[in-house]
């Protein structure tokens, strides 16, 4: 079911499925992502006895955008959907950036997280310049050091803009691909410039949590694509070793989507988790 509900100030619109213990997804791609990928890889569960909540992050997909876009404020946002839904103790499932949301949600709100779900994330930003050597190596036409810069400091011009430079880093999120799934990928995009530039400009330069992980009492699966990028697998073994109570699954045959690439084991991975932390009778 398809909601939209007034959060903080803002419209956001919010993928409500099955009833059950409740998992929260956070997409990632400030500015570009959308709660559609997630509503469908997760969805699965909602047949399954649990209730799954994909949304449009402020600034995010078709949801309304006002500034900040801060992480407490995306935090903030998820906590109130939360209690404005009734949901109780939550999974919190994040991927890449929605992966640092989990992460400081379950910090900032401990007594109201079960387990956390972690794809392809990272915990500070030190691997920025790492993803930035693999994306030069590897001979892209149109990647450019000035490109990366550029993208990862929050300086977009325009929508036309990061669009642009988003089809140019495309091709390395994946192992195997057809033009024709960039180009569907690309299309089915709604940019928004100016979540991305405040993200990567206020958000990113100071962004490490590292030493706080160790606080997290929480249940946590650590998911990675072995060929991941952009947030790479030292990303996921650093946040699976400073975790107490972690696994770390890699996926061999992955980028940084190993929900798409290998969704079949993807799934299988999450509902083992899942079962173990808030089993449901069916």
């Amino acid at each position: 079911m398809l909601k939209r509900m007034n959060i903080n100030g803002v419209t956001l619109h919010v993928e409500d499925q099955g009833e059950g213990p409740a998992i929260i997804t956070l997409h990632g791609g400030p500015g570009l992502g959308s709660r559609h990928g997630d509503a469908a890889v997760y969805g699965t569960f909602a047949s399954e006895g649990y209730r799954t909540i994909s949304y449009d992050q402020r600034g995010n997909g078709q949801s309304e955008g006002a500034e900040p876009y801060s992480h407490e404020q995306f935090n903030a946002d998820t906590e109130a959907l939360r209690t404005e839904l009734g949901l109780g103790k939550i999974i919190i499932a994040g991927g890449s950036y929605g992966g640092y949301l989990a992460l400081e949600y379950a910090l900032r709100y401990s007594q109201n997280v079960a387990g956390i779900v972690l794809r392809d994330t990272a915990a500070s930003n030190a691997y920025r310049y790492t993803a930035h050597e693999r994306a030069m190596k590897s001979g892209l036409p149109g990647i450019t050091q000035e490109l990366l810069d550029r993208l990862f400091n929050g300086q977009a011009k325009d929508n036309d803009d990061f669009r642009s430079m988003y089809a140019a880093i495309l091709p390395l999120y994946w192992v195997k691909f057809t033009q024709a799934d960039l180009d569907n990928h690309l299309n089915s995009i709604i940019f928004r410039y100016e979540t991305h530039n405040w993200a990567f400009s206020h958000n990113q330069p100071n962004f490490n949590i590292v030493d706080r992980l160790k606080t997290i009492q929480a249940p946590t699966l650590v998911l990675c694509g072995r060929h991941d990028w952009i947030t790479p697998l030292e990303a996921s073994e650093e946040i699976a070793r400073e975790i107490p109570n972690s696994r770390l699954v890699v996926f061999e045959n992955s980028g940084h989507s190993p929900q798409n690439e290998e969704r079949e084991k993807f799934q299988a991975e999450v509902r083992r988790f899942l079962n173990e932390v808030v089993p449901t009778s069916k």
